[in-house]
């Protein structure tokens, strides 16, 4: 049984003996780049974790734990041009530090990557390994493109807003646990359990980054506070606080996300002070706790040792409770 150091020593290798850099420059360099800036690697730990669980081969998983880290970054490279977000993990987009089109095609080229690395495992498990890959990378897509669609949207309903995160973020972590499990050599029942616990984790994972959004310490969060309310997107606080507060600041949350001609800063602070009124956060936080709990149901009717859900369990918990 692995510590999440240990692993994270195993991965950490695996991405320095990486030749991202090759030629052309302008192709390669941002892809190195990307994979140079760390983050916290959260997917890849916990495909190795889940291979881990089930008592699997660690060695076997770690290229498809790889593959799942460079399609995770390309649709960062993709998603900051979209957004057009300035900063990533405290650095220089991609799209801001070369350009767009050189962004986009450097983006392309990780997504062939991670194919080719999903491929570096057992042969046995290679088709059922990309099924599910692909499957994900689709859903990935649609939520991304729902979440640009709302950005316009007259309405959105909450439901729909959850759908698109489970799509655009929780899919992924789902994914992630999935195809650890199945080199884990788990049955099928078990690959399912760890499947919804992912997508209950990846719910909480992305309603937590929706609040450090708008809360968080710019520092520490990585990125630009406020960007979801700069570029207009319905969260769920958004939603929540309209359905919460009174219709005259309804009518003045809606006028100011609509308002393109008023100061970013403007907008940010009358927006925050309309979620501060409306208790908003505490909203957001309690729907967090319900998908976690969801999360926890499913890993504890996971039938192997106690013991052996531990470091799985520790990395949900700093997932759940992150500040950064």
């Amino acid at each position: 049984m692995y510590s999440i150091l240990d692993l994270q020593d195993k991965f950490n290798l695996l991405i320095a003996n990486q030749v991202f850099k090759k030629k052309p420059h302008k192709l390669y360099d941002p892809i190195a780049y990307t994979m140079s800036h760390g983050g916290k690697r959260l997917r890849p730990l916990l495909t190795l974790l889940a291979c881990d669980l089930f008592s699997g081969d660690v060695e076997k998983a770690l290229y498809p734990a790889l593959a799942i880290e460079v399609f995770h970054n390309f649709t960062l490279v993709h998603d900051d041009i979209m957004d057009k977000a300035p900063l990533r993990r405290g650095k220089e987009t991609v799209y801001k530090k070369w350009d767009s089109n050189i962004a986009i095609l450097s983006g392309d080229t990780m997504f062939a990557l991670a194919y080719q690395y999903a491929l570096n495992t057992d042969s046995n498990l290679v088709p059922k390994i990309l099924s599910v890959f692909s499957q994900a990378a689709i859903e990935v897509c649609e939520g991304q493109q729902f979440d640009m669609d709302f950005e316009t949207s007259p309405s959105v309903s909450i439901d729909e807003y959850l759908e698109m995160i489970r799509l655009k973020t929780a899919v992924l972590i789902a994914v992630s646990l999935q195809i650890g499990a199945i080199i884990g050599d788990a049955s099928e029942e078990e690959i399912i359990e760890m499947y919804n616990f992912g997508n209950n984790l990846g719910m909480a994972f992305q309603l937590k980054d929706d609040l450090l959004d708008v809360y968080g310490e710019q520092e520490k969060f990585g990125k630009k506070t406020g960007g979801d309310i700069v570029a207009n997107k319905k969260t769920y606080l958004f939603l929540k606080a309209l359905e919460l507060c009174d219709s005259d600041n309804r009518q003045i949350l809606n006028d100011t996300y609509n308002n393109s001609a008023i100061d970013s800063e403007v907008k940010i602070q009358k927006v925050k002070q309309i979620f501060d009124k409306t208790g908003v956060k505490n909203a957001v936080e309690s729907l967090m706790l319900s998908y976690y709990d969801a999360a926890l149901h499913c890993i504890k009717n996971i039938q192997v040792d106690e013991t052996r859900k531990t470091q799985l369990l520790e990395l949900a918990s700093s997932m759940f409770s992150r500040n950064y």
